[in-house]
């Protein structure tokens, strides 16, 4: 099969790499797309420099192979179906496994090509193999819906962690590709307003045309949304925390979702949250249960426009150096590679 493998920043190679097989519990899944996330950004542009590594983990696909011991079980995929591929190696032992928070399994997440290549999901391929467990059904939904099951579980995790109930006011900081999922599915869910933050006045107009309730800049959030119950922060720059924090009325939640820079130091007044009873939440990844409601929610239908309206280019995998480059150096939502 082919692959594309990112061998230097700015450099992308197709090889040749053995067709997987799928072993007894496994599938075999002919990849229809893959999106590029910060994590393929940062591997093309070099802040990441891991080489050669083959990249790719947001995939999803037509099912072409079940193993034995899978195939015919209630719930498990079958040859034909579209599936979203949940591509962390948890290992089931380690103590975060064992309390059912593998989203931080002590495992080293990845694997290695054949010829010992760096594997960080390798979906920029024509074929990958998952263990069943791990594929989830889409329905009838398109393929270019049901690739984005990874960042919609990832968002999926973070409202339940959060907390997200109907009837919240939900301000979202950042309004990008993952604010963008935090405003459909608090939307999907019956929050009473939500609420986009975000430097970008383009990023912000395309926000409300999406249903956001306001939009503002960081320094007139207060000012324009009024206090909040859940404040979610999809962008890790400096101020974010103070700016959410500022943002939650009494009992309020923040959820830091996206990533911050780690030598990143912020101000916060223990004695504010402590007499306001806020909670500040870090959240990170994804688990089985998020990945279950996120495939749901693709096969329902119910977030087709959203989904669609996400998807700014689409690239045969022929063309990965060039869908990359677009990713890594254009404003975008997300980027498709494949089928």
């Amino acid at each position: 099969m082919k692959i594309a493998v990112i061998t230097a920043a700015e450099q992308v190679s197709l090889r040749e790499e053995p067709d997987p097989v799928a072993g007894a519990r496994d599938v075999l899944v002919r990849i229809g797309a893959c999106g590029l996330c910060t994590m393929e950004r940062r591997l093309y542009l070099g802040t990441k420099p891991v080489y050669p590594v083959a990249a790719g983990h947001e995939v999803a696909g037509e099912v072409v192979a079940v193993g034995a011991e899978a195939e015919g079980l209630p719930g498990s995929p079958r040859v034909g179906d579209t599936v979203t591929l949940d591509l962390l190696t948890r290992c089931g032992t380690c103590v975060s496994c064992r309390r059912g928070r593998s989203a931080l399994c002590k495992r080293p997440q990845g694997g290695a090509l054949s010829d010992g290549t760096v594997s960080m999901g390798a979906g920029l391929a024509e074929l990958v193999r998952v263990p069943a467990a791990q594929a989830f059904g889409t329905g009838a939904a398109p393929v270019r819906h049901a690739v984005m099951g990874e960042p919609l579980a990832c968002v999926t995790h973070s409202a339940r962690l959060g907390g997200l109930r109907a009837g919240d006011r939900v301000a979202v900081v950042g309004a990008g590709f993952m604010g963008r999922l935090h405003l459909a599915l608090a939307k999907l869910r019956g929050a009473a307003s939500v609420g986009l933050i975000d430097i970008s006045e383009d990023r912000l107009t395309e926000a409300r045309a999406a249903g956001a309730d306001w939009t503002s800049t960081p320094d007139a959030a207060v000012a324009t949304g009024g206090k909040q119950d859940l404040v979610f922060v999809t962008a890790g720059a400096p101020d974010a925390l103070e700016t959410a924090l500022a943002l939650c009325d009494d009992g309020g939640t923040v959820v830091l979702f996206g990533a911050f820079p780690k030598e990143l130091v912020a101000g916060v007044g223990p004695d504010a949250i402590h007499h306001h009873e806020l909670t500040v939440l870090g959240v990170f990844s994804h688990e089985p249960e998020d990945w279950t409601e996120a495939a749901a929610l693709i096969a329902s239908g119910r977030l087709a426009a959203d989904l669609d309206a996400l998807v700014t280019a689409e690239f045969p995998l022929a063309e990965a150096d060039a869908a990359l480059r677009l990713a890594a150096k254009s404003p975008v939502y997300r980027v498709l590679v494949g089928g």
